[in-house]
């Protein structure tokens, strides 16, 4: 096992999770500009998991298992970056609220 492994994997999942929750966020906000929004979020799912779950496959198809958890270290460490960033300010500024209280 390879540290460099290990950090290109981390440095994948951070790619592949901008790549799978910014594909996302477009497609939430483009939902209610297009005429068959069904159609676009199966399609918008088919196309991010697939592209998901090959990379992951890529990855751990060498036997490596700490290079697939590496790299979803790094996909759940971007979820959570982009959760926090295109929160809503409304709903931080309620949440710090509930917090003083």
């Amino acid at each position: 096992m390879n540290v460099h492994q290990l950090a290109f994997s981390f440095i994948l999942g951070l790619v592949l999770g901008f790549f799978f929750f910014g594909t996302l966020w477009l497609t939430v906000r483009s939902l209610t500009h297009t005429r068959h929004p069904g159609l676009l979020v199966f399609a918008s799912f088919l196309g991010r998991m697939g592209v998901l779950l090959w990379v992951f496959y890529l990855i751990v198809k060498d036997g490596h298992w700490q290079n697939l958890l590496a790299c979803l270290l790094g996909f759940l460490l971007l979820r959570l970056v982009l959760v926090r960033r295109w929160r809503p300010k409304q709903l931080i500024k309620s949440a710090n609220e509930g917090v003083m209280e």
